[in-house]
């Protein structure tokens, strides 16, 4: 295999792998906001959509930092 043809190849499937990581951190996100508001009505708080997106927000990120690291 050629020097231009195995960057390319690395370029291509680098893009692959970062388009599925944002799909799915964003399939995380919906989860977890499902998760964090399911457990806030359990525990007998009814918070607003900003805190409960926010929340989501801040564990999905730490979630996908920590995912980068492991590697």
């Amino acid at each position: 295999m050629s020097k231009k043809s195995k960057a390319v190849s690395d370029f291509i499937s680098n893009i692959i792998a970062s388009v599925l990581m944002l799909i799915l951190a964003i399939i995380g996100f919906f989860i977890v906001v499902f998760v964090v508001q399911t457990g806030s009505s359990l525990a007998g708080y009814e918070p607003s959509g900003d805190f409960v997106v926010l929340s989501s927000a801040i564990i999905t990120a730490a979630a996908t930092l920590s995912g980068f690291l492991i590697e």
